[in-house]
């Protein structure tokens, strides 16, 4: 074999063997509830961060139980989801060493025009689950595991009331944001959701929202490291710098910048 045939061989090994590991640092899978891809903040954000610093991220999303196992499975680098109390016990489990509070919005529960549990104007969403309860009005749940469920199941129980995928008037559909929302909009029926999903949600049929303004409602998302102390194969530089992004003032200035019909739909709340 020549020289000329040895180094060529030899190179086309190298790039065989080191492109692949180059694109992989170059990319990150981030698993996300569904608000932040639905709601279109993923679309306007991420194009503008792989602009700045050359790094693709892959999103999985799904509901924020669903998003947190992904993290468990070590399938993703980051996670970037919407229950507080699961995050916490996320990093307590060792899968996270640090959770950061990134933004907030709040959720709303939306019904028919019609409103025949009568709760249009209210603020207490614990009152409105009693009466949508009272009236067994149509009501659809993601039943997903997800941040809006788990908040959901929240305010049942403390609206004192247990509810049942056996209760006629209540429907679990175990999907995301936006195919709940078709669902019910297709039921005329009543159901929780993040406001910015609901924004961009354009198959509204008589669907409005309905009781909106208390402080339960409040909706705050935190973005976390999947430890790589645990899965070795973490990206652990190219993931913590969309983290550092996210919550610079660089980051947190384009979540702020994304609106729809010129309203914003998501606060940045990053602390320093």
């Amino acid at each position: 074999m020549t020289l000329n045939r040895i180094l060529t061989v030899a190179l086309t090994a190298f790039a065989l063997l080191s492109t692949p590991t180059s694109a992989q640092e170059k990319s990150i899978v981030v698993s996300s509830t569904t608000s932040t891809e639905q709601s279109g903040l993923f679309g306007f954000m991420l194009p503008i961060f792989k602009m700045k610093t050359g790094i693709d991220v892959k999103v999985v999303a799904v509901g924020t139980g669903q998003a947190l196992d992904i993290g468990r499975r070590g399938d993703a680098d980051v996670v970037f989801v919407h229950d507080k109390v699961a995050e916490d016990k996320f990093v307590a489990q060792g899968y996270s060493t640090k959770r950061n509070e990134v933004m907030y919005n709040d959720f709303v529960l939306i019904g028919p025009k019609s409103d025949p549990a009568k709760i249009g104007g209210g603020k207490d969403i614990q009152a409105a689950f009693q009466k949508i309860a009272s009236a067994k009005a149509p009501f659809v749940s993601r039943g997903d595991k997800s941040g809006t469920h788990a908040a959901e199941l929240r305010y049942w129980k403390d609206a004192g009331i247990q509810v049942t995928p056996s209760m006629t008037w209540y429907k679990e559909t175990g999907s995301g944001m936006g195919p709940a929302l078709n669902t019910a909009s297709a039921m005329n029926g009543y159901i929780l959701a993040d406001r910015a999903t609901w924004l961009n949600f354009k198959n509204r049929g008589d669907l409005a929202i309905l009781v909106e303004g208390d402080p339960k409602l409040f909706n705050q998302y935190g973005i976390m490291l999947v430890n790589p102390a645990k899965f070795p194969h973490v990206k652990k530089a190219a993931g913590q710098t969309f983290i550092d992004w996210i919550t610079s003032k660089d980051g947190q200035d384009v979540i702020a910048m994304y609106k729809i019909n010129g309203e914003q739909l998501f606060f940045p709340n990053a602390k320093p």
